[in-house]
């Protein structure tokens, strides 16, 4: 099969003749990808074998306390109130195909022909080569692979029925409403809900504190029920702007905000809010959400992940008939939450 016209770009890009320097290609679009991080590093596995992952989570206490005297009766009680968040988990896949010709247009030789795992470069292919073609197409596929998770991660799931919904499908917009999150209803189930205030009034102006005021309210509510001990704080670009002017408004700067090796520095510092950083993600930026804050309870919302399938990767023996090789990544896991309450999402108009 001949090259197509995108193949025969990229190879012209990666390998001009006799090119005597090989620098590395220079990405121009990668962003910092925050949750991703959070969520990959907060990962914990469980044993193969189950239909779903299922979550024990309770809410309510029906043990109280009798007094009495000489010999009045008293009662007993038989507490069932434990209840079962259950979870899917889904097989996630990101893969590449290369074949030997273009490999062998870019100095590189294949060594094992059934899979194509085993290069080698040809001689003097230093010479020709601009970018090694085939670093290229991996270094490709493991940034493909962080921005797909990264935004299922952040996606509640509704994009696509065989992806893991993410934190919104635990964070919603309103907790109010009749929803059922991982089989409980959070009407009937009122501390199965997570904190949100999507219209915070500004104001007149920064000097309000609208935002920051809300901010001190909450973290409050937040901490009620054992919250704010691992958070994540993650905004958007017009919510980082809008607490860096509530702040300069009431003059909180530092000693180095001020003055810098001589030098007045009209900056704040970097954002945070009771001991937790507040980070910019520039996905909420792409999602639509600037002015959005969310306050992430990574001991309680964590992935769970199939002991041995985080990570996992494949290179699937070619067709007998066409000399086309693969690479994949496979995760196979999904995205839990056992404690809502101690997570939110803040906005304003």
């Amino acid at each position: 099969m001949p090259f197509t016209a995108q193949e025969l770009e990229h190879a012209a890009n990666a390998a001009i003749a006799f090119h005597k320097d090989t620098p590395k290609v220079a990405a121009q679009t990668i962003q910092d990808k925050p949750l991703y991080t959070a969520m990959r590093a907060a990962e914990k596995m469980f044993p193969g074998g189950k239909d779903q992952i299922t979550v024990r989570v309770k809410g309510i206490y029906s043990t109280t306390i009798q007094g009495f005297t000489a010999d009045d009766s008293v009662s007993y009680g038989n507490p069932a109130n434990i209840k079962q968040a259950v979870y899917n988990w889904y097989l996630i896949h990101s893969g590449i195909t290369f074949t030997m010709h273009e490999l062998l247009k870019s100095g590189i030789s294949i060594v094992d022909s059934t899979t194509g795992e085993k290069t080698s470069q040809a001689s003097r292919s230093e010479k020709i080569m601009l970018a090694n073609l085939l670093d290229d197409k991996l270094e490709d596929m493991k940034e493909g692979t962080e921005r797909g998770m990264n935004e299922m991660f952040w996606l509640d799931g509704t994009q696509d029925a065989e992806l893991s919904p993410g934190v919104t499908s635990f964070i919603v917009d309103d907790p109010t409403a009749d929803l059922t999150v991982a089989g409980l209803n959070q009407v009937s189930h009122t501390w199965w809900r997570n904190r949100a205030s999507l219209t915070i009034n500004l104001g007149s102006g920064p000097e309000s504190g609208a935002v920051l005021n809300t901010l001190q309210y909450e973290v409050r509510q937040l901490r009620r029920y054992g919250g704010m001990k691992k958070s994540k704080w993650l905004a958007g670009s017009d919510m980082m702007d809008r607490i860096e002017k509530e702040l300069k408004a009431q003059g909180y700067y530092t000693q180095t905000g001020w003055a810098n090796k001589g030098r007045i520095d009209g900056s704040v510092s970097d954002l945070a809010f009771k001991g937790n950083d507040i980070d910019y993600d520039p996905t909420l930026d792409d999602l639509g959400w600037s002015k959005r804050l969310y306050v992430i309870d990574t001991d309680a919302i964590k992935p769970m992940v199939i002991d041995g399938e985080a990570d996992k990767d494949h290179a699937p023996a070619r067709p007998e008939n066409v000399y086309a090789f693969y690479r994949a990544r496979t995760w196979v896991g999904g995205l839990t939450c056992n404690r809502r309450n101690s997570s939110g999402v803040y906005a304003f108009a």
